[in-house]
């Protein structure tokens, strides 16, 4: 099993919840974007699907797995984590006015009751409700109620709340090695420095409690820890 981070860059993000590529003169927010490419012997799944950035009229998500000699129909299932743009937006090639699916054979993991509350937040900059009812109309959907269980013999799931009410969280294992992905949970290795609860957050007191567990756990049992927003590394080592 490989476990690959495609990293689409580094961006700053302002209060109307836009992303501009990072440079000394940025303001905001200051973050990565990098989803995570899980090879096993049979599948190859994603864990979210980006920001959709396009680099030389193609998504970078693209160019990124074509690094990895994987084609766009190579990938058979894409978990979310939640359904924020930056998490969501790579699933869907905006480059022309006919949109298609940049990954029309995968299946896609998506939490039904997550589905429910961003659609009751229609007022939310967080959102890209276009690109979000394209994917639901277009695509392989796979409406998951269940508040833990298992993806694949390698991957299980557990909803956590925390940054969004039924946000997810993914581990992927194998004989030798745990990597967990707490997604915006766990987004950045710095929030573990700091027991913060964020205001950013729908409950950030469960976010902080959460992350007090995990790198707990990390230390005993040797996780490797994806980092989606974190500007210097993809995986936290211990």
């Amino acid at each position: 099993m490989k476990v690959i981070a495609l990293k689409e860059g580094n961006f700053s993000v302002n209060q109307e919840k836009e992303f501009v590529f990072l440079d000394e003169s940025s303001k905001g927010i200051k973050m990565s974007i990098q989803p995570f490419l899980i090879m096993t012997e049979t599948e190859n799944i994603l864990l979210d699907a980006g920001l959709g950035w396009l680099e030389n009229n193609q998504p970078k998500i693209v160019a990124n797995l074509s690094v990895q000699e994987i084609e766009p129909f190579q990938i058979n299932k894409i978990l979310l984590s939640h359904l924020h743009k930056d998490h969501i937006s790579g699933l869907v090639n905006t480059f022309t006015e006919e949109w298609t699916l940049n990954f029309p054979d995968a299946t896609i993991y998506i939490q039904k009751r997550e589905y429910e509350f961003a659609l009751s937040k229609k007022d939310s900059l967080s959102f890209d409700f276009e690109i979000l009812d394209f994917v639901i109309k277009n695509a392989k959907i796979i409406w998951m109620n269940e508040d833990s269980g298992n993806i694949s013999n390698e991957i299980t799931f557990q909803v956590t709340g925390g940054h969004t009410p039924y946000h997810q969280v993914f581990w992927i294992k194998d004989q030798n090695e745990i990597y967990f992905y707490g997604a915006d949970n766990l987004p950045q290795s710095g929030y573990l420095k700091y027991h913060v609860a964020y205001k950013t957050d729908f409950d950030g007191k469960t976010a902080k409690d959460q992350r007090i567990d995990w790198e707990r756990l990390a230390k005993k049992e040797r996780w490797k820890i994806l980092l989606y927003h974190d500007l210097e590394k993809s995986i936290l080592e211990f």
